[in-house]
Parts: structure tokens; sequence; C-alpha cells
């Protein structure tokens, strides 16, 4: 997959493409729709996808609360491995947020990107003040000189299919449902970074991720299955994660500390993913630090009883 950052100046070889048009945060069972029909569209084109760093949302609310479910790495990943060829990654900046809906099917879409057919979702919105619609698209497409196919919602048995919906759904806990919507377990990815070493000490030693930037899942304890993506303990391995603020030892920083089981290495700055399998229990906090292991124990012992049926 060729990852294009700069629309102005666009390859011969990376203009003509078929692409879809949106966010693709968590690139949930909805964006995997959307994706399958722009293949069905392209032909011979490349398949492509058009997103915008930073997210629209925090340009417009940079001191906002963190809400996305995925950085730009791990979607772009997760896009690779769904076959994507070209990954338009275009600066969401005021001059761009300023053109009018007919300046960005004109301009951005037709003469900067060069594309020749595009996909959006029914609920699509673009140009200044999100004023234009999918089928206003669909009219300056005819215009202009591309093609435009308009992707209904994907619903579920747990509702219609949405990142917003996602986040609620992480944010009370409900995995199955973040499963069912995403098509995959939900990931938390990123390097392993220095932490207290209070589990080393405690007998649980954790590899530390930072989740800043990103949507917090409800605080507490889960059942996980770790990937080592680099380095020599590369490899696929379940554990126990603890996500919050460790009230047992004061407030501190959100972070996502995972104890993997039966494992000894070293890990610090080697990249992890993290899938959050199961949600076993709300984080608390303990009188004595015996109290807090003999927790730990149990959670470790309840996860593998899970894990071992996944």
């Amino acid at each position: 997959m060729r990852i294009i950052r700069d629309p102005d100046f666009i390859a011969p070889q990376d203009r003509g493409a078929a692409a879809a048009i949106g966010n693709f945060d968590g690139v949930h069972l909805g964006h995997q729709a959307v994706i399958d029909l722009t293949r069905s569209v392209a032909g011979d084109a490349p398949l492509g996808i058009v997103t915008f760093e930073p997210h629209p949302r925090e340009y417009f609310a940079p001191d906002g609360k963190a809400f996305r479910l995925m950085n730009a790495v791990t979607k772009a990943h997760r896009l690779e491995k769904l076959g994507v060829e070209r990954l338009y990654e275009v600066p969401f900046n005021t001059s761009l947020a300023e053109l009018s809906p007919e300046e960005f099917a004109k301009t951005f879409i037709k003469d900067r990107l060069g594309l020749t057919h595009v996909v959006v979702g029914e609920d699509f919105c673009f140009g200044k003040g999100r004023a234009g619609t999918a089928e206003d698209l669909k009219a300056f497409g005819a215009e202009f000189g591309f093609g435009v196919t308009i992707a209904p919602l994907l619903a579920t048995p747990a509702g219609h299919v949405s990142s917003t919906a996602i986040r609620t759904a992480l944010s009370d806990g409900e995995l199955r449902i973040v499963a069912e919507m995403l098509g995959h377990w939900h990931r938390i990815d990123g390097p392993v970074i220095k932490g207290d070493q209070r589990g080393r000490d405690l007998g649980f030693p954790t590899a530390n991720m930072s989740i800043q930037g990103l949507h917090q899942p409800r605080f507490g304890v889960y059942a996980v299955k770790v990937d080592v993506l680099d380095g020599p303990h590369k490899g696929s391995y379940d554990g126990a994660a603890s996500i919050g603020i460790r009230p047992t030892f004061g407030v501190n920083t959100p972070n996502c500390e995972s104890h993997i089981f039966d494992f000894a290495g070293d890990l610090y700055g080697a990249e992890l993913s993290i899938a959050l399998v199961d949600y076993l229990r709300p984080e608390e906090k303990y009188d004595s630090l015996d109290a807090l292991i003999t927790q730990m124990n149990a959670d470790c012992d309840r996860a593998r009883e899970i894990l071992s049926h996944v």
C-alpha cells in the first residue's frame, strides 16, 4: 500500500484511483462494507481510501476529550490488511476546511487527487460547515466527471454500526457489542513504555502502554490477547490487562498495563497490539497489597479460563 500525504504532489501512478472517503476510525464492519463496495466498482483502477489527519473533530476542537478508536498508524495497518492500494492521508487544515462543497468536489477530488470514482456513506457530509450531502456529491460528480456511489448504513442486531456506537459500547465495557460492530476485537497499539515497575514487585510484571489521544475504554481489568509485533519476543500471547488510573497507588495518568502469562523477557520499546477480549471487573482501590495480589491472582485465573475458549 502506498501512503500519499501531500495532495498537491500526486504521482501519475497515484491518480485515477477509485476511493472511499471518510475518517474510518476503527475500520468497523460499516467501513469494511464501504471498502468492499469500492472494490466492486474500481475495475482496473487502484483501490483507494481518502482520510484526514488530524481527524476533523480534533482540528475543530483541539482541547476536546480524546475520542479516537485508533491512531493513524494502526488505521493504516488495518486498511492495508483489507487490500487497500492507495491511502490518501490528507492533512486537514484551514484551506481544506474552508472549501465549499463545490470546491471540495472539483478542486480537491477531481483536480488535486484525480479520482475517477468515489464511494461515501449515506450520512456523508463535506465542505465548509458540512453543507454538502452525499446526494450533492453525486450531482457534482456528474458535473465534473467522476463517478459517485452512495453506500447504505450497515446494521447489526446491536444496532447501526458507527464509530460513535462503538465508543459507547467501549465506555460500557460491552466488548461483545464492540467486536460485533468492528468484526474483530478492539485493539490498543503502541510501544511499551517505562512504568513504575510496581507489577514486577508484586509478582505480576506488566508491559505498560499509553492510551493518550484514544477513547478510553471502561476502566477495569480485561482478558487480552497480546501480539508482540517486533523484536526477539515477536509472537502472540495470552494475558490480563488493567486499564485505568491504578487507584490503590493514588491518582495516576490513565494507561494500559498488560501482564503476559508465562512470559519472561524485556519488552521495553517493543511494539505491542493488545486485543480486548472480555471485560472482567471494574477498577478498584484496595486497602492492602495482599488484597490486591489475591484479586490479581483471581483475575489471571479467570482470564486464562476465558482465553482457553477463544
